[in-house]
This record gives C-alpha cells, sequence and structure tokens, in this order.
C-alpha cells in the first residue's frame, strides 16, 4: 500500500449568493405556514446565504452532473492537472440527474476526458465520503496514479411548489409540516471536488490521508431523511416503484423529501459513541487535532454536537472548528470538499497539522471520519 496525498481541490457554487429574504423567489411557498417555518429553520440551522441552480421562474440553470465536472475542472487546476491526466472518478450525490446511469458517468460525459474507470455513490451526505475513500483505495493499491472524488447537489429542483402538489398542508401541526419545510429551507445547490495522487505537490501544501472510517446504523434505524415512500412506518413504506407508475407514487405524495426528527434526535448518542470509537481506535486525542472539519445541518445540531463531546471528555477546542455553512448553505455530500477546499485556500497550514472530517449522515444513520496530515 503506498500512501496517498490530495494535491488539489475545487469547488463549484451556482450563481450569486441568494440571501435569506431572496430564497422564495426561487422556491417558492407550500402554504400558509411556510414563511413562519422558514424563519424558525433559518433561526435553527443559521444560514445567512446560499446558492441555487435556478433562476427565478424555477428554470434550471446546469445540471447535477455539471455542477460536479466544474469543481473536478477546478480541483485540477489547483492541483496543476489536466482532467485529461485523470484515472479515477468517484461520484457522490443525494439524487443524480437521471435514475439510469448513476451520476459518475454523466460526470465523465461532461468532463469530456479520456477513457476512465468510474464509480457512482448514491447515499445522502454520506455519499461524499463513500466517494472519497474509494479514490483513495483506488490510488493507495497502486490500481492508479490520479484519481478524482466529488460531491455535488441539486436541491432546490425537488423544492418546487409543484413536487407538493400532492401534499395537503392546510390540515397539518407545525410539526408536521416542518418535515417538509426544514429541508426546503435548509438544502441547496452546488459541487466540490478534490484530486488524489501518490505523491504530494512539492510546490503548496498536500494533505496526506492518514485513514477514513465509515459505520453505517441502518440495522437500528429506519429511514429518517428519505424520499420515494409516504412514510417510513411499515405501512407507508412502499418504494415510489412498486405503485404502478410514477404519477400514481406522486399522487399518493411518495416522491417528497422528508426529515423524521425524532429519529434524528435518536442518532446523536450513537454518532457521537462511533467518534470516540474511532478516537480510540486510532489513539487519537482532540487536543491533537488542529482543525475540525465537522458537517452538520444546522447550527442548533452543531451546538448539540458540542455539548455531548463536552459531556464526554472529547471536545475539541472550539477555536479549531471549521464551518462556513452560514455563507455557503448545506449542500449535503458536497460540503465537506468546500471545507476542504476553503480550509487549503485560507489557512496557512504547517507540515504536521492534523485535520479530522466528520460527516453524519441521517439518511438511515451513517458516520464517516477522515484523518489529514498537512505535508
Amino acid at each position: 500500500m503506498q500512501d496517498v496525498f490530495i494535491t488539489g481541490s475545487g469547488s463549484f457554487l451556482p450563481g450569486a449568493p441568494v440571501d435569506n429574504g431572496e430564497m422564495e423567489s426561487r422556491i417558492g411557498l407550500l402554504g400558509e405556514q411556510s414563511r413562519r417555518l422558514k424563519a424558525l429553520t433559518l433561526r435553527q440551522n443559521g444560514i445567512r446565504q446560499r446558492h441555487y441552480a435556478v433562476d427565478n421562474a424555477g428554470n434550471p440553470l446546469f445540471t447535477n452532473a455539471q455542477m460536479a465536472a466544474r469543481a473536478v475542472e477546478a480541483a485540477c487546476d489547483a492541483a496543476r492537472r489536466d482532467p485529461v491526466q485523470l484515472q479515477y472518478l468517484a461520484c457522490g450525490t443525494t439524487q443524480a440527474d437521471l435514475l439510469v446511469p448513476g451520476i459518475a458517468s454523466a460526470v465523465h460525459g461532461e468532463l469530456g476526458c479520456s477513457p476512465m474507470e468510474i464509480s457512482s455513490h448514491q447515499s445522502v451526505c454520506g455519499s461524499s465520503m463513500m466517494a472519497i475513500k474509494s479514490a483513495w483505495l483506488n490510488v493507495r493499491a497502486g490500481q492508479h496514479r490520479i484519481a478524482a472524488a466529488s460531491g455535488s447537489e441539486f436541491s432546490s429542483r425537488w423544492f418546487q411548489p409543484g413536487f407538493y402538489r400532492a401534499i395537503d398542508f392546510s390540515s397539518m401541526s407545525t410539526g408536521e409540516a416542518m418535515q417538509y419545510e426544514f429541508l426546503r429551507w435548509t438544502l441547496s445547490d452546488g459541487a466540490g471536488a478534490l484530486v488524489m495522487e501518490a505523491e504530494p505537490d512539492p510546490q503548496r501544501p498536500s494533505l496526506k490521508v492518514d485513514w477514513i472510517e465509515q459505520k453505517s446504523f441502518a440495522d437500528r434505524f429506519p429511514t429518517c431523511m428519505y424520499a420515494g415512500a409516504r412514510g417510513n412506518h411499515p405501512e407507508d413504506s412502499r418504494p415510489w416503484g412498486h405503485y404502478g407508475s410514477p404519477g400514481a407514487a406522486f399522487e399518493q405524495g411518495a416522491m417528497v423529501l422528508r426529515q423524521d426528527f425524532d429519529l434524528l434526535d435518536q442518532m446523536f448518542p450513537v454518532w457521537m459513541g462511533y467518534f470516540l470509537e474511532v478516537l480510540d481506535k486510532h489513539q487519537l486525542s482532540p487536543r491533537d487535532i488542529h482543525y475540525f472539519l465537522p458537517h452538520y445541518s444546522a447550527r442548533s445540531l452543531g451546538e448539540r454536537m458540542k455539548t455531548l463531546l463536552t459531556r464526554a471528555a472529547a471536545m475539541i477546542p472550539e477555536e479549531r472548528w471549521r464551518n462556513h455553512q452560514q455563507d455557503v448553505g448545506n449542500v449535503g455530500s458536497a460540503s465537506i470538499f468546500l471545507l476542504i477546499d476553503r480550509l487549503l485556500r485560507e489557512e496557512k497550514l504547517a507540515s504536521g497539522d492534523r485535520i479530522l472530517c466528520f460527516v453524519p449522515e441521517s439518511g438511515r444513520c451513517l458516520a464517516s471520519f477522515m484523518c489529514l496530515t498537512a505535508v
């Protein structure tokens, strides 16, 4: 096995930033409750601006794959590589542009570079680390010398009011409506990418990938953040493809994105328990971590994370946390790429600095960690 280094990073955020006041012009309102729940959600998530790949009329400006390809090109520029030099491409997303084939085929097509091996990873936020680990292992095993990994999201197209026509919000409680509204006022669009190689860049800081750990706890939880079923109880969990037609699934309300907040609350102790397990496995002390890059869907959830880590005597000093979600939005699987890209562009990394990345996913409960060392 050979060492693997991140030699370039790139981001693509579509269009100008959209502030909180302008959000409604891009994703509209679902009902009388929308503005009230928008205000409540924004207080919780703390996001001040984000980017959308739709215009004011709801027209798409890019595809998911186009945004991912732009991020891969930016990462190649940073690594001083041409995309034609890539030998492996791993792409993660929550929902690709097409049901078939996978996102990596579409991104490779957009790049238009030479034939190469690819892999597609579909989950939620955790698909980012799945793609990164795939690229890392391929270089580490000597299968390829240069690989790229990307994460990309086009959430706003799911949030257009037409997707919710089959849902009756008029009789819902605030809690019931929030399972739809929270995600609409939290998630946004964009892409990020990394280039990985078997040698560091001698001209600028590179990040050695020390290890990547990922574990699913789906054996303990039903679906928590999901689309494609009416609900997550057994009587409502029939997959959308079992309705006889896509139209029938839509009319039954099976095609919208939902979040179960009771389940989300139950996942925090599981994620923190795994965090402690990973620290112990790698004999990594919180005080040895120079930069902590956690992805979380809302500022309030980040505060809860800090409380649990403090109680477990595993709190990483707060001044070492880096999360710029308030400025770029929650971009799901792209978020950890954006955090690493900003770290490389804005921080004066010293050789030996340790960076810990953390990506929890509420889809059906999983968590990922990646440890990096600046070289």
